[in-house]
C-alpha cells in the first residue's frame, strides 16, 4: 500500500505531464469517470458535504483500521476534485488522514485555477474526510 505522500507525488506527476490547464481540467475530470457510482439510497442530505456549491456526496466506510471513501458529485469537474481526495486518503488509517498534508494541489497550482466557490467546495471536501479521519480516531480509542 502506497502512502498519503506517495500517492500525491504520482498526481503531481501525471499533472506534469500536460502544460495547459485544458488538458489538466480533462484528467481531473477523468478521476471523476473513475469513481465508482453511489446508489440513490446513499445519496440523502446526511451525506451531502456542506459548503459546496454542487452536491457532493461522501460516505466513509471503516473496516480493518482503514477507512475507504465512496464519493460522487452532480458537477464534472467538482466530482474529478472529490475523485482526486479519495484517490489520496482511502485505504488509509483514521490517524493517517486526519494528520495528512495536502501538498499536491498547491503544487499543481491547483488553488489558482477553481473559481473561489470550487476553492471553498474543495476545502470543505478535505475538511470533512479529515474530520472522518478524527471521529474513526477517537472510536478506536474507545474500543
Amino acid at each position: 500500500m502506497k502512502t498519503i505522500d506517495e500517492i500525491q507525488n504520482e498526481i503531481i506527476g501525471d499533472f506534469e505531464m500536460y502544460s495547459d490547464w485544458a488538458d489538466k481540467y480533462e484528467y481531473i475530470i477523468d478521476m471523476g469517470k473513475e469513481l465508482k457510482p453511489i446508489s440513490g439510497a446513499l445519496k440523502i442530505e446526511d451525506n451531502i458535504i456542506k459548503g459546496c456549491q454542487s452536491r457532493v456526496w461522501l460516505i466513509a466506510d471503516y473496516e480493518n483500521g482503514k477507512l475507504n471513501f465512496q464519493a460522487d458529485s452532480d458537477a464534472i469537474i467538482t466530482k474529478g476534485l472529490v475523485g482526486m481526495l479519495t484517490k489520496v486518503l482511502s485505504g488509509h488509517s483514521p490517524k493517517e488522514i486526519a494528520e495528512s498534508n495536502l501538498f499536491f494541489m498547491e503544487k499543481i497550482g491547483l488553488q489558482e485555477h477553481l473559481s473561489p466557490t470550487r476553492a471553498n467546495g474543495l476545502l470543505a471536501m478535505i475538511k470533512q474526510m479529515k474530520t472522518y479521519g478524527l471521529a474513526y480516531m477517537t472510536k478506536e480509542k474507545m474500543i
